[in-house]
């Protein structure tokens, strides 16, 4: 059978690292094909395209966001059958994840490709950004199918410990994307099609070598021909975990979509920054999206284990790598941000340099909250209270939404604080959420217990 990681035994810090780190490769190369298309298009056709491309960015984290998260709550069933043990369960699981992501694959792809063009004129999109915008997000929404596909292997590889294999094929994945980048755009002046095309093929091919993978790799995941079964029972059980997750997606979407209004309505120099200093600071922040996954299968596996006792010290090793990092970023892009927007931008946009060291300084002063909201949000997820863990979204939507007001009034300066906003009215929801679920967790589990204990006792 391939390599899978057992997170149920070992100390917490070295299982976090040595899940982790293969996971921020993937991230970053995830990030490393997304920007490249952003590169590419700001170098080749300039800044009109860069902010054309810029201005679908939340939107395009609302559904994408959505799919993530829905496939993400699917895949935490799957960690907990794991650590118990129990492997017919977890088949049972993985087939009808498949059968709902069939499902929703096909009516998210149909209602984003009917109303694309109503959501980027809802979202006063500038009418110099908009054919190119259009063009580019129709043609995301178009390659769904390839979203779904890779977030559903990859997050059930992830559950069973496998953080490699997701990130082997997110490397194919990232060089074709930029070989047909360039193959495209350049070659054969496909202008803003062809970077989103690009981007589409390389995710239908990460999520094809992923599914090869657990198809011939881990024999404990063939399923019996009952296991194929449509079972009311599991998809309940997974829609419980899912659904919540990509709600919770959304709904912080939703303030980003707001946001995003707002800020177009103060003209393509200003989204034109935001666009470039956001590229930027999603590659450094891709340590925190690492931190939050393993967090959420350390999280499933133990308490699929019943090991109440790791839960704290998991998240309490995390926290501190968090907290290292945020340091570290901070003092990367404090003194080197604006130099390195330059990536994402062509000369004749250099004079908008300024606002994005405030943008990026702004931002990177409050990662720590960030990293509190990854590793505490995923965490809640993976010992099974997704819905409770999605009220952290709705905070987070409305702190940007009331942060898209003030930018009205204050311009730039109020949209740099949107994130930092958000971060932290989630944290102060989530930190209490916490312990408060896992108080209810381990006196559900022992109840159950004693239950059980008794009716043995009274079959003796």
């Amino acid at each position: 059978m391939a390599s899978s990681k057992d997170l149920t035994n070992g100390k917490p810090i070295k299982l976090i690292l040595g899940f982790g780190v293969p996971l921020l490769f993937g991230f970053l190369f995830q990030q490393f094909y997304n920007a490249a298309d952003t590169a590419i298009v700001g170098r080749f056709l300039g800044g009109n395209a860069l902010g054309s491309v810029g201005c679908t960015g939340s939107i395009n984290f609302l559904i994408i966001g959505f799919v993530m998260g829905i496939c993400n709550g699917f895949a935490i069933p799957v960690a907990q059958a794991y650590g118990a043990g129990d492997f017919k369960q977890l088949r049972k699981y993985v087939t009808n994840s498949l059968w709902l992501c069939i499902i929703f694959a096909a009516v998210i792809t149909a209602i984003t490709l009917i109303f694309c063009s109503d959501i980027l004129t809802i979202m006063n999109t500038q009418p110099n950004f908009f054919d190119r915008a259009y063009t580019y997000i129709f043609t995301i929404f178009a390659g769904i199918p390839g979203y779904f596909l890779y977030n559903m292997t990859a997050g059930i590889l992830r559950s069973l410990g496998d953080s490699k294999t997701p990130v082997s094929w997110l490397v194919t994945a990232s060089i074709i994307n930029i070989i047909l980048d360039i193959v495209f755009i350049v070659c054969f002046d496909m202008d803003v099609f062809g970077a989103a095309l690009a981007t589409v093929i390389a995710q239908f091919v990460s999520g094809f070598g992923c599914l090869e993978r657990i198809c011939r790799g881990y024999a404990i995941l063939k399923p019996e021909k009952d296991e194929w079964r449509f079972s009311p029972s599991h998809i309940g059980r997974l829609c419980t975990m899912g659904l919540p997750m990509g709600l919770q997606y959304s709904i912080t979407a939703i303030g980003s979509v707001v946001l995003q209004t707002a800020v177009n309505g103060l003209g393509e120099t200003y989204v034109t920054a935001i666009t470039a200093a956001n590229k930027l600071s999603m590659f450094m922040c891709c340590p925190f999206d690492a931190m939050g996954s393993t967090m959420a299968t350390y999280a499933g596996q133990n308490v699929g284990a019943k090991k109440w006792e790791r839960l704290n010290q998991g998240i309490g090793a995390c926290t501190l790598l968090g907290l290292v990092y945020s340091v570290f970023a901070f003092a990367v892009l404090f003194l080197a941000g604006d130099h390195l927007a330059m990536i994402f931008l062509d000369e004749e946009s250099r004079f908008m340099l300024p606002l994005v060291k405030q943008y990026l300084t702004t931002l990177s002063a409050f990662y720590f909250p960030l990293a509190l909201v990854n590793i505490v949000r995923f965490f809640i997820q993976g010992m099974g209270f997704s819905p409770t863990a999605t009220f952290a979204g709705v905070m987070e939507m409305a702190a940007r939404a009331g942060v898209a007001y003030m930018v009205n009034i204050y311009g730039f300066a109020a949209a740099c604080f949107s994130s930092p906003a958000a971060w932290i009215l989630a944290d102060l929801f989530l930190i209490p959420a916490y312990f408060v679920c896992r108080k209810r967790l381990i006196k559900k589990y022992s109840s159950a217990d004693t239950q059980n204990i008794s009716h043995e006792e009274q079959e003796a």
